[in-house]
């Protein structure tokens, strides 16, 4: 069964677990469409590319982006589901991915950085890191940037870029720390316990305080094994931890809505250590 996805293109339907997987499927869906109906020269770009080159994504828009040479006219910037930016792309920025043009790696997070809101940036940023994206090429591109709207803003956030951070849920959570002005936690931090060694998302070691994500895919089943298992592991992780003298506070996809109230658990965990 073929959906129509644009006037002319017809493609199977997006599929996936979950809302965040089909919105993905469908926005490639959608930049594939764009694609062949294109007869100028142009590469995908911000989140578009961001989604080409299997970044994470966070509140992802289902709007194409693509960068071309020259303005588009009036009629091409009607369509409000395609947001056509141009600008003199250097051939330094342009690749393709599986057969289909698109900025670099480096560019899309400098690109993603500039116009997205901070976390959002900052979660393609980290996942683009940890894929292989050179920093030194970013600050290349940074510097080329000048003036030009939104480099302010992206420069703040790709100074916080870490390529230790594990999962969009984490990098947010570091951006919240940031943006409320906590101290800077330690993304991945091994600590050694009577039942063995574990891995923290987030750790204030000096205080040993310490903010874990549960994503609910460690819960369901699939890769991550049986379930209830996993909340007995989960259940004695917590314990030992706690046992070395760790505060270790859970957080999970709703209490990034409410950054304010997460990083006021986080800020009486810290003083009420800071306090002895």
């Amino acid at each position: 069964m073929l959906e129509r996805v644009r006037k002319g293109v017809y493609l199977p339907p997006a599929r996936g677990d979950g809302v965040a997987v089909r919105r993905r499927a469908d926005l490639l869906r959608q930049i594939r469409a764009v694609d062949v109906r294109l007869d100028l020269e142009h590469w995908f770009s911000h989140t578009s590319a961001a989604v080409l080159h299997g970044c994470w994504t966070w509140r992802l828009s289902d709007v194409v982006h693509l960068t071309q040479l020259r303005p588009p006219n009036l009629e091409q910037s009607r369509d409000r589901t395609l947001r056509r930016h141009w600008t003199d792309l250097p051939v330094r920025d342009r690749t393709e991915v599986s057969g289909v043009p698109a900025t670099t790696l480096e560019r899309t997070v400098v690109d993603c950085a500039r116009i997205l809101r901070p976390a959002q940036g900052l979660v393609v940023a980290d996942s683009a890191l940890r894929g292989g994206a050179d920093p030194a090429v970013i600050g290349t591109i940074l510097e080329e940037c000048g003036r030009r709207r939104g480099i302010v803003q992206a420069r703040e956030v790709l100074e916080l870029a870490d390529p230790r951070s594990e999962s969009p849920g984490e990098t947010v959570l570091r951006w919240i720390a940031h943006d409320e002005g906590l101290p800077t936690p330690v993304p991945g931090f091994d600590v050694e316990t009577d039942r063995g060694r574990f891995w923290l998302d987030l750790a204030w070691p000096e205080w040993k305080v310490a903010v874990e994500f549960d994503g609910a895919v460690k819960y369901s089943g699939g890769d991550y094994g049986d379930p209830s298992a996993r909340i007995v592991a989960e259940k004695a992780r917590q314990d030992a931890l706690e046992e070395a003298g760790w505060i270790v506070i859970r957080v999970v996809w709703q209490d990034l809505g409410d950054p304010a109230g997460t990083a006021e658990r986080i800020r009486r965990a810290l003083w009420s250590r800071a306090r002895r």
